[in-house]
């Protein structure tokens, strides 16, 4: 028996091929490039932000990691980001849960709703949830931005849990059901073992969203609850010195790593 013959490619198909990828490339480029560099200039001996560095030091990462101001503000994006994403995994596994196997009249009214803070512009948003929060006296505290980040960061959980829940195998919880488990204890001990990857992608994408977020920060923190993206702003503001550039490669890394484990997650999930 003869093998299957290798399907060749024209000098047109490879021409074309070859134009894509580039594209592809330039497109990467365009979009990592600004982010890069700010990477050299956080080593800068100079007190300036300028590129290329003049010289080479770590002198503006021990500032900030001497510096009060810097070490509070990071502290709140930590604490902020991990209540923002216990709030918004909770409420938007529920919410896929809900929209995926339940019967409800008007689903994609729900769905729009509930992913309109990724269509909402960011200052319609900062300005509408500071009209709600301010008498609730949530303005400028800890649980205040909490919830403000947990409601931007609902729509990514959403999507990442539904998009799992979609492609279940839901006989799993049936089987559980007719040997008379509860729905909650089927749900328990049987779907969310499943869909523990879109829960996990979900929660990291959640943290990103509320670690980064700065316009909604700029008008719910106040002077209690300044998390690091507005401490950058106001650094960029008033200081214009590499220590905005150090806690920006700060934030890179941070970003690169958690979005490395999610897709990780992804390929040991088969998603």
């Amino acid at each position: 028996m003869r093998a299957a013959a290798t399907p060749q490619r024209t000098p047109h198909a490879t021409l074309g091929h070859a134009i894509l990828w580039s594209f592809v490339g330039l497109v990467c480029i365009f979009l990592v490039l600004p982010s890069l560099i700010v990477i050299p200039m956080s080593f800068n001996e100079d007190n300036l932000m300028r590129f290329p560095p003049k010289g080479f030091s770590f002198i503006w990462y021990e500032t900030y990691f001497q510096r009060e101001n810097w070490r509070s503000a990071t502290i709140n994006s930590f604490v902020i980001a991990v209540l923002a994403t216990l709030l918004s995994t909770v409420i938007g596994t529920l919410a896929a849960y809900g929209l995926v196997r339940g019967r409800i009249i008007f689903r994609n009214v729900y769905i729009f709703i509930m992913l309109m803070p990724m269509i909402v512009p960011p200052i319609v948003a900062a300005v509408s949830m500071y009209g709600v929060f301010a008498p609730l006296n949530l303005v400028g505290t800890i649980w205040g931005m909490a919830i403000a980040h947990a409601v931007l960061a609902l729509p990514f959980v959403i999507i990442n849990v539904a998009a799992v829940l979609q492609r279940m195998d839901w006989r799993a919880e049936q089987a559980a059901r007719s040997l008379g488990a509860s729905a909650i204890r089927a749900f328990m001990l049987v779907t969310l073992p499943l869909i523990r990857p879109g829960i996990i992608a979900g929660a990291i994408f959640a943290f990103i969203t509320s670690f980064d977020e700065v316009v909604v920060a700029l008008f719910i923190s106040g002077s209690n609850a300044v998390t690091l993206p507005v401490q950058m702003w106001s650094g960029l503001l008033f200081e214009i010195n590499p220590v905005v550039a150090s806690a920006s490669t700060l934030l890179i890394v941070l970003s690169a790593v958690l979005l490395g484990a999610t897709a990780l997650l992804r390929k040991r999930s088969g998603a």
